[in-house]
């Protein structure tokens, strides 16, 4: 018997593991849960990008349906959400704000005048405090928040045409009636 069983313990062991590995490999990193949504959103107050000399609070976006959105020249994902969020911010639906994360600032101004900009205001987050509030992990995120200032939604990664019109404008839509 107990031949058997130094056999059987570690192919025990391994099937374990392999069930682990499958289920972990059938995930999508993508639909990370945020502990934040659902919650109100962090309190901050930043330097704008545009004026060092002005600021912009956590206030500045409560009372309206907006989206936050988590960005930096460094961040090749963030070139390529770019023209989404340029066509979002041309229909008009939602007050889109952006969070300049760890970049430079001259960089950051540099890339709105050659690309556009779809922003209403950004914050410049240097060092990345309060990135680290929201629970920034990478650039590009983009957060949906509520009239209340209550995070709805967070999306991790590139916006897309799709999860544009598939995910973010229902919410909004919804939010706003």
């Amino acid at each position: 018997m107990t031949r058997y069983l130094r056999y059987l313990v570690p192919l025990g062991i391994f099937a374990v593991l392999a069930v682990f590995l499958f289920r972990g490999l059938s995930l999508d990193p993508k639909l990370v849960p945020s502990p934040l949504v659902g919650k109100p959103m962090p309190g901050f107050s930043l330097t704008r990008l545009d004026d060092p000399g002005s600021t912009i609070s956590d206030t500045d976006i409560k009372g309206k349906v907006a989206v936050l959105n988590i960005w930096a020249t460094w961040c090749t994902s963030c070139r390529a959400e770019h023209e989404t969020l340029l066509q979002l911010a041309e229909t008009g639906q939602v007050a889109i704000y952006g969070l300049n994360y760890k970049d430079n600032r001259a960089a950051a101004q540099r890339w709105l005048q050659q690309l556009g900009n779809p922003y209403i205001v950004n914050a410049f987050d240097e060092d990345g405090r309060v990135g680290i509030n929201w629970g920034v992990y990478g650039a590009p995120e983009t957060f949906v928040i509520d009239r209340q200032g209550i995070i709805r939604d967070k999306i991790i990664g590139p916006l897309t045409p799709e999860n544009v019109q598939q995910r973010l404008l229902p919410l909004i839509a919804e939010l706003k009636s």
